[in-house]
């Protein structure tokens, strides 16, 4: 709620015993007593919380109240207040329009909905996972029920209900799939067991290890940080400065690249936060990878209540409450029991999908309060004073946040939820989650109409509790939304945090009901219907506390607050409070100032000492009026303090975080505050209840206050330069040198430096006073001596300047700078601006002395002038400008008046103010008496004017004084109005003369009327009234006698009107007029109707007569006074007649086919009404018949019912259970059934009907109860009957025979429970049998047969006792059946007893522990046989192994399947043509072998060792995991059976196995030995040893991790020497990354150095390193060394074990010899020969630029100039030299830079050579000079031949 952060809450309340010293325990249970019957409040199974009950005068003060009643409620958490009925407020909205927005909710989402968690991030973890920690490679996710199964919901699920372990021990596989597909329907709710367990299997297979790891990452070590990065931060100018470093990741609370050394990354998207910055922070590095909510939390499951578009009315939510309600419980009306049951179920998920609407959070100010407010309107049906009341009304919750005493009082800003309360609109289901209040306020919820609300609460002090149970059961949710109770979307049953020790209790509020929650009060609930509530926040002083911990929560968690706890502790102390308060105000002001004492203390130590005020608050005695800045860390407001950089100016943190703001030395940071140290010291000390002064008068008694609270700040010590020193004798040492800066020259610098180094101690206790006294002189001498010399800049600029309007120094404020004594610095300068000063005063009196002399203008003017050269800036000068302008202005208006000559042009006012303007003038001039004469003229006129105005007016009169005053030069307003009546008069006299004139000619008399009224009224209103108004009225009323005639003749009239239209029509004298003649017809007709309709009134007639008056008065036009009672008296009769028909229309014997029952009432009723009939009818009669018979059977059925009550009513004397009482019952029984059936067919509605029926169903529950006394019933017969019991009318219910039977029956039904029943767990012991057998000897009760039949028990249980003991006597020797026949006889025979409880002990004890020995000899797929077939299975896996070993003679290896621990004659056995053992063959060769592999029949354990292949390994894995039960577990079973009573066959062939398995783990142990000691080359011998292992352990029926590991050690450096001996001695030569691979992979087993392989491979390596070193050299070497030593090297090359293919053609082109020089290429420019391809060197032929088209060697074309062609073949192109002698590297062929030969003739040749491009020919630096080279064709040259060695053949 509030500005901060809005929410979602429903709000709460408080409540009041009526008796103060009953117990908030005993009011919760006298008030909700009826909660069982569905009536009252409480959930199943919770305690109810308390409710109160104020008086009148309680109810006064609200908070007064609450106050009381907090002891007693508040261990609650939450209680209902039921106000007085005096107090019954108006609903003040109008719900026939009103309309409000809603939100849907899903409440089966509540508690059972999966987690908002990303699959992608679950997905890349456990891919992560399976990839490093198991070695395997992502498969696609397995199918479930035709759909392929979400991993992550899986696991989640899981989670939830507490792991694997906890799922399958619990068998909650249901509720886990109930998550996984909420949306998949399930028929009739439940799950198939097989579903339950293909889920656990596959569980088991994919994400247990995942489970088992991911609980590991708690408490393992932690991997090291992902440290944010830099770019370009191997620079030394990088590493410095900070403001120009490129960060490549940002801290996303923060916004800050620094402290990358805490900030982590997220390890999917790679986003950053610092760990101070998480919420809540984290202290240390987490385990494993680590992931940020937004990757975590997933968009898809995302829950929350969605907003609907369209706003909803009353009248459309009613109808969706009502659909709900029918869909859940049809037509029935549940209890509310009934209602809270089934809404558990839906919020648990057990009853299918359920989605409501609920208008939550409804902003008053918006949508209007359901309580009164000033300025709504008031309904009508309301009075105003009750209006008024009840908007003042301490008890509006409008009202209720600043009532007095509330400490939100100071709050001016109306925040939604906490200072406006909220609206709430509910439905059936809606609900408001688990939450806590913003700021632990209380909340005060009221219930205005409707359904009522049921509530939960927990007490605020086991918040911690109710938030550690939630994480529990619902570690999922919390994981992937760790604020999950901020955003009150979630719900969990009570009963899961009663189980877990947190007490919850419950409230029903009812109508008209409050009910408060109290601070860190956990609380939740429902709607159980339709209905409007309304809440608000409050907070008392007792709330103090609880807010300075939500303030820290706020805090801690990184969350905005709705206001500032600080800000509001600071106005509440200093606006004052009552002496209730201050503990609590002390308390948290003390907390506050000793960490903000503490806090600034640090920063001093560490460095931080500039420092400087906040700017003040325009209204600081309000919270919340202005924005304080936030900390980007914590979210906090920085009411107090803050820490800001230059680096980040509009960034702030708070003291604590003070480190996390930037890396800038501590020197750059700036701390600013709000009040220092003494301030809230003292207020600190105001607050304290023994304090009598204010904060003034504390100041002035500084010394005295010091003393109290003693400063700690003098201890403070911080390391400098060449040692330490004190924060006081640091200040001692600023005040002794600003006493001397002040007794020097003034120096602004000086000033400067001295007050900024005072900043460090500004902030401080009353220690630092001095040094703030100092700094204020200071501050106050800078400024005075600043402002002299501003002042004498400022003259002496106007005294060397023409400039006139220059800015000029103000003399008060020379005056002032002059006044102080002593002067606050030494400023040499003084003197100077003391001489101006003198000048400037003497200038003032001249100006003073003019203005009173009054001069001429031309004087003052002069004397201005001066002073306007003056450079001192003079406010006398102002005044005399100002007086000589304004009597310039006067003259020139004066003037201007005088000279106007036409009358009425200036108004009389502007003549008054240029008189008063006059008067102030200090100047003398001519024209003032000129201008007091024309104003006396005026005056007299104006007299004259009013004296008219006043008396009566004449219109001649008035029309000769207005001929007279035409001449006036002054506009007099008295005169315009005497003017405006009389032309007003003139012209109404006009207009009525011409309406009168024109009247008798119109017939259209409502427009007379109208047109006289208005002639007339305008006349009434004229100043000046004349003879024809008289005149005007008497024709008006004759038009409106004449229009009420004419109405009376147009719509009928009543006779007393036509009467009095005659009457005034003959008084006007206009009666023989034909309109009044027509209307005297009808009147004389009328009166004759009249007289003959009171006749028949009078007289009883028939219904003719009154029918013929009716039809007779349709003639006449006129309303007739007689005609209703003519017409009533008819309508009565027939609607009398209408209601009799149902009881005349059937006789008594045909009303069976009556739907309807009749009332007998109703019958009285017609027969009472017939009497007063005014037509004469024969129907009453028959009715009266009627009523006798209905009057009959009531009486006999009155008397049945005496007799009835006078059975049930018996004295306890009288009351015998007997045949006779039964047979009694039973005939009255028989004549209630005979007497309703008469009442039922007679068809009335008799109240005795019903009370037949509630005597026939307490007259047969009797019946029962009695036919219970003569024999021995079920436990259930009888709790159905007690059951029968609550449907008993109340009126029989408290009768005595029902008392007596209802004793008897309860009593059986003890007896009954306390019989042993197998069905009922919970037994009672013999004693409680034995002591409720002397009680009932006591009590008279006829039940005889129960009586023995416990006795007889008693003695079966004894029985029983001693053959228990007798089992225990001898433990180890009796058998497990007869300890089992022990537990069912106990269980139909036993009463409570330790026997029992230790024989259940001991077959808990064998049961679970042969669970756990078939749970660890399961096999993975297949059903599990008996326990003792699946251990001889096991056993003769053992023998087969040892028969292996050679360590068993039972079996022999030709017998067995090497793979199969147990043999089948299903399949075909195959013999291995190796090792000559059997195997199956779908058990040794896998789906993937191939068919060649197949047909050899060799197994795959023969091949693998053959090969070295790593496969065997993987089968060993594959043997390992799950197949097989763990020989640890074996060991532990025999340890835990050894206390055993019984024997258990078992247990003996476990032990056997155990033996059996020391053998097997014996010859592993020796054959593992021996083979990883082995060091020779022969491997054969180790090969067989290691393959009969294998096909041992892998025959074995036990599983030990320790020989698996060990043989697999030994199996893979036994694989590692295979492979190294066929690689070295393969056909094929190893590369030498072969070579180091081996080696590598030798030294990571631990092979030693002494091994033979391992000493082949070391020399291997070596020699092929060193050759190599030689070839590289070699290639590199520009031809330096010798061909033959180059042939010598490649010979070397190819004798190696290694094979170097590139090295050993490299070596090969080095050998190769270019141009007549024959060195190879050493990178110099070379050109190709067009002919032959030879390459020759520039240089070497001495070619330069340019050169030629067509270049051909000398060998092609000598010295004489013959040409040699060389014929080239396609063959011969492509070919390599075979010759014998090195090749020759070819010419250049591509494209567009190859050359053709165009023919071998030399005679084509003739053409010169043709220049072409260097740049084309050259090839030394060319990318693709190799691949030239290549592409080239070679050719033979026979000039020249040299000898090639057999290694370039």
């Amino acid at each position: 709620m509030g500005k901060g952060r809005p929410r979602a809450v429903e709000k709460g309340g408080a409540a009041h015993l009526s008796d103060p010293s009953s117990s908030a325990a005993a009011a919760s249970s006298s008030s909700a007593a009826s909660c069982g019957g569905g009536d009252g409040g409480g959930g199943v199974g919770v305690p109810h919380a308390p409710v109160f009950y104020p008086t009148e005068e309680e109810f006064v003060d609200p908070l007064a109240y609450i106050d009381q009643i907090r002891p007693l409620a508040e261990p609650f958490g939450i209680c209902r207040i039921v106000p007085p009925k005096s107090w019954a407020p108006p609903f003040a909205l109008d719900l026939a329009s009103f309309s409000f927005p809603t939100k849907s909710q899903a409440i089966n989402c509540l508690q059972a909905r999966p987690p908002s968690c990303d699959p992608d991030t679950f997905r890349l973890e456990y891919r992560r996972f399976l990839t490093s920690h198991l070695g395997r490679k992502p498969k696609r996710n397995p199918v479930f029920d035709g759909e392929e199964l979400d991993l992550c919901r899986l696991f989640n699920a899981v989670k939830r209900f507490g792991g694997y372990d906890k799922v399958c021990a619990k068998k909650r596989w249901g509720d886990v799939i109930r998550l996984v597909r909420p949306a998949r329907p399930y028929i009739g709710g439940k799950i198939s067991e097989c579903s339950k367990h293909v889920l656990s299997q596959l569980y088991w297979e994919h994400l247990y290890e995942y489970e088992e790891y991911t609980g590991q990452l708690d408490r393992g070590i932690k991997k090291p940080p992902r440290k944010r990065r830099r770019k370009n931060s191997d620079t030394a100018e990088n590493a410095v400065t900070v403001v120009n470093e490129q960060l490549d990741q940002v801290c996303e609370q923060c916004k800050s690249g620094l402290h990358g050394d805490v900030m982590l990354l997220c390890d999917r998207c790679d986003k950053g936060w610092h760990l101070y910055c998480l919420s809540p922070p984290l202290e240390s590095i987490p385990s494993g990878n680590w992931y940020c909510l937004q990757c975590v939390n997933s968009d898809k499951d995302s829950f929350g209540f969605v907003p609907r578009r369209k706003k909803c009315t009353v009248e459309v939510f009613k109808r969706l409450d009502e659909r709900v309600r029918r869909k859940w419980f049809g037509q029935k009306d549940p209890t509310r029991l009934q209602i809270e049951k089934r809404f558990w179920e839906i919020v648990e998920g057990r009853a299918g999908e359920v989605e409501v609407m609920y208008g939550s959070d409804l902003d008053t100010s918006l949508y209007g309060s359901g309580f009164p407010r000033d300025g709504d309107p008031v309904p009508s049906s309301l009075k105003p004073d009750v209006w008024r009341d009840y908007c003042s009304s301490p008890w509006n919750l409008n009202n209720f946040p600043k009532l007095p005493g509330s400490m939100l009082r100071a709050v001016q800003e109306n925040v939604a939820g906490v200072m406006v309360p909220w609206l709430y609109i509910g439905m059936l289901f809606s609900s408001f989650c688990w939450h806590v209040e913003d700021h632990c306020f209380y909340s005060i919820n009221y219930l205005h109409w409707g359904e009522p609300k049921f509530w939960y609460g927990v007490p605020g002090t086991e918040a911690n509790a109710f938030e550690q149970v939630m994480q529990s059961a619902l570690p999922d949710l919390f994981d992937a939304q760790p604020d999950l109770l901020f955003q009150l979307v979630t719900m969990l049953n009570p009963s899961v945090l009663q189980e877990n020790g947190v007490p919850v209790y419950s409230v029903v509020q009812e109508p008209g009901n409050f009910v408060i929650t109290f601070p860190r009060s956990f609380h939740g609930g429902f709607n159980f219907g339709l209905n409007c509530a309304e809440a608000v926040n409050f907070a008392p002083a007792d709330w103090l506390p609880h807010g300075g911990v939500g303030a820290e929560l706020y805090r801690l968690y990184h969350k905005a607050p709705v206001i500032s706890h600080e800000e509001l502790l600071y106005v509440v102390a200093k606006d004052g409070s009552d002496t209730k308060a201050l503990p609590y105000l002390k308390g948290e002001l003390e907390r506050v100032f000793m960490r903000e004492k503490r806090c600034r203390e640090e920063l001093w130590i560490n460095g931080i000492v500039k420092s400087s005020f906040m700017s003040p608050k325009s209204h600081p005695e309000f919270v919340g009026t202005e924005e304080d800045p936030t900390c980007i860390i914590c979210k906090q407001y920085l009411y107090l303090s803050a820490i800001t950089c230059s680096c980040r100016p509009a960034t702030y943190v708070c003291l604590e975080h003070w480190k996390h703001l930037c890396e800038c030395s501590p020197d750059k940071h700036h701390f600013v505050y709000r009040h220092t140290l003494a301030e809230l010291g003292d207020l600190v000390h105001l607050c304290s209840p023994t304090s009598k002064t204010t904060i003034t008068e504390e100041i002035t008694q500084y010394p005295r206050w010091h003393r109290l609270i003693p400063s700690e700040q003098s201890a403070m010590i911080k390391k400098v330069k060449g040692g330490t020193i004190s924060y006081t004798q640091l200040a001692e040492d600023w005040l002794s040198n600003s006493y001397h800066i002040l007794e020097k020259p003034f120096s602004d610098a000086a000033y400067n430096t001295v007050l900024k180094d005072a900043e460090q101690f500004l902030w401080a206790d009353h220690s630092m006073d001095p040094v703030r006294d100092m700094v204020n002189k200071l501050t106050e001498a800078q400024k005075w001596a600043i402002k002299v010399r501003s002042s004498l800049s400022i003259i002496s600029d106007n005294v060397h300047s023409k400039n006139k309007r220059m800015k000029k120094v103000m003399f008060n404020e020379v005056k002032e700078l002059l006044s102080f004594n002593p002067l606050p610095c030494c400023e040499p300068e003084i003197t100077k601006l003391e001489a101006y000063a003198a000048d400037a005063s003497k200038l003032v009196a001249k100006i003073s002395n003019a203005l009173s002399s009054r001069l001429n203008i031309s004087e003052l003017e002069e004397l201005h002038s001066k002073a306007a050269a003056f450079p001192i800036n003079l406010t006398e000068a102002a005044v005399l400008e100002s007086e000589i302008s304004s009597a310039k202005l006067w003259l020139k208006n004066v003037r201007d008046c005088l000279s106007e000559k036409n009358p009425g042009i200036i108004e009389i006012d502007f003549f008054n103010k240029l008189k008063s303007e006059m008067l102030q003038l200090h100047v003398q001039l001519p024209e003032m008496d000129l201008l007091l004469n024309l104003c006396t003229e005026a005056d007299s006129w104006k007299e004259r004017c009013q004296d008219y105005l006043n008396g009566p007016l004449n219109l001649k009169e008035l029309e000769k004084f207005l001929l007279a005053a035409e001449n006036v030069r002054v506009s007099i307003p008295e005169l315009k109005i005497l003017r405006q009546h009389y032309s007003d008069s003139c012209s109404w006299i006009c207009r009525c003369n011409n309406v009168l004139q024109n009247l008798n000619e119109r017939d259209d008399h409502m427009k007379n009327v109208e047109e006289l009224s208005r002639i007339l009224k305008d006349g009434e209103s004229l100043h000046i009234q004349g003879e024809e108004l008289a005149a005007v009225e008497l024709e008006l009323n004759k038009s409106m006698c004449r229009k009420r005639a004419s109405e009376a003749l147009s719509l009928r009239t009543p006779l007393e009107i036509i009467q009095q239209v005659l009457a005034e029509a003959s008084l006007l004298e206009i009666d023989t007029e034909q309109l009044f003649i027509e209307i005297s017809r009808v009147l004389r007709a009328a009166i004759s109707w009249e007289e003959r309709a009171r006749f028949v009134l009078e007289h009883v007639s028939c219904i003719s007569e009154f029918e013929g008056l009716i039809r007779a008065s349709e003639d006449i036009f006129a309303i007739l006074p007689s005609f209703p009672d003519i017409e009533d008296a008819v309508s009565v009769a027939r609607r009398w007649m209408l209601k009799s028909q149902p009881y005349l229309g059937r006789t008594i014997c045909d009303k069976n086919s009556f739907e309807l029952m009749l009332k007998v009432d109703d019958l009285k009723d017609l027969v009472g009404q017939s009497r007063y009939l005014k037509v004469n009818l024969d129907t009453p009669q028959r009715l009266q018949n009627i009523l006798l018979d209905v009057e009959k059977w009531m009486h006999k059925a009155s008397n049945l019912l005496e007799n009835i009550r006078s059975l049930l009513y018996m004295n306890d004397a009288d009351f015998i259970v007997n045949n006779c009482l039964k047979t009694k019952i039973q005939q009255l029984l028989n004549e209630i059934d005979s007497t309703r059936k008469i009442g039922i067919s007679l068809g009335f509605e008799f109240k005795e009907l019903p009370e037949l029926q509630h005597a026939s169903l307490t007259m047969k529950w009797a019946l029962v109860a009695i036919s219970f006394c003569f024999m021995i019933p079920l436990l259930k017969e009888v709790d159905r009957l007690l059951k029968d019991m609550d449907h008993i009318p109340a009126v029989f219910s408290g009768s005595n025979l029902v008392k007596r039977l209802l004793n008897i029956t309860r009593w059986l039904r003890k007896a009954l429970v306390l019989l042993p029943d197998p069905q009922i767990s919970k037994r009672c012991n013999v004693k409680d049998v034995e002591n409720f057998l002397e009680e009932s000897q006591e009590v008279e009760v006829p039940h005889a047969m129960m009586v023995s039949r416990l006795k007889n028990a008693i003695e079966t249980h004894r029985s029983w006792i001693d053959r228990c003991h007798a089992f225990f006597i001898s433990p180890g020797k009796q058998s497990w059946g007869f300890l089992l026949e022990l537990k069912e006889s106990g269980k139909s025979n036993a009463f409570d007893c330790p026997e029992m409880d230790k024989v259940v002990s001991e077959i808990e004890k064998v049961e679970k522990w042969m669970l756990q020995c078939r749970g660890f000899v399961q096999p993975l797929v297949g059903d599990l046989g008996s326990l003792s077939s699946e251990l001889l299975k096991i056993q003769r896996s053992l023998d087969k192994a040892l028969c292996l070993y050679g360590g068993s003679s039972v079996c022999t290896r030709q017998e067995i399947c090497v793979c199969c621990p147990n043999d089948t004659d299903n399949e075909r056995v195959y013999t291995c043509l190796i090792c000559e053992d059997r195997f199956h063959f779908s058990c040794m060769w896998p789906t993937s072998a191939s068919a060649d592999m197949k047909n050899k029949k060799t197994c795959l354990l023969c091949l693998s060792i053959e090969k070295g292949d790593a496969a065997l390994i993987g089968r060993l894995s594959w043997v390992s995991k799950g197949k097989r039960p763990k020989f640890n577990s074996f060991v532990k079973l025999i340890s835990v059976a050894n206390s055993f009573y019984t024997r258990v066959e078992e247990l003996d062939l476990l032990k056997e196995i155990v033996e059996q398995a020391l053998k097997c783990k014996s010859y592993l142990t020796q054959i593992v030995i021996h083979a990883i000691s082995y060091r020779e080359k022969d491997l054969s011998s180790i090969s067989e040893s290691l393959l009969l292992a294998v096909k041992a352990l892998t025959v074995s029926g036990v599983y030990d991790r320790q020989d698996s590991l060990s043989l697999e050690s030994a199996l893979t450096e036994h694989s590692w020497k295979i492979r190294t001996n066929k690689l070295l001695r393969a056909s094929r030569k190893p590369n030498i990354y072969q070579i180091q691979h081996l080696e590598k992979a030798g030294s990571a087993l631990g092979i030693p150095s002494g091994d033979h392989f391992m000493m082949e491979i070391i020399n291997a390596k070596k020699t092929s390193l060193h050759w190599l070193a030689n070839a590289k050299q070699v290639t590199s070497d520009s031809g330096k060394l010798a061909l033959s030593e180059v042939y010598k090297l490649i010979s070397e090359g190819e004798s190696l074990p290694v094979h170097f293919d590139t090295e050993l053609k490299l070596l090969k082109v080095r050998s190769e010899l270019y141009c007549i020089c024959r060195k190879p290429d050493d990178k110099r420019a070379m050109i190709a020969c067009d002919q032959c391809d030879e390459w020759y060197h520039f240089d070497c032929i001495n070619l330069c630029k340019p050169l030629p088209k067509a270049f051909y060697c000398p060998a092609c074309f000598p010295a004489n100039g013959e040409f040699i062609s060389l014929l080239r073949s396609a063959s011969r192109e492509h070919s390599p030299c075979t010759d014998g002698e090195p090749g020759t590297p070819p010419g250049c062929r591509n494209g567009l830079e190859g050359r053709e030969l165009n023919n071998a003739n030399p005679s084509s040749q003739k053409k010169p050579p043709v220049r072409i491009d260097l740049i084309k020919l050259l090839r030394c630096n060319s990318e693709i000079h190799n691949l030239w080279r290549g592409n080239k064709r070679p050719l033979r040259r026979t000039t020249r031949r040299r000898s090639v060695p057999e290694c370039l053949s």
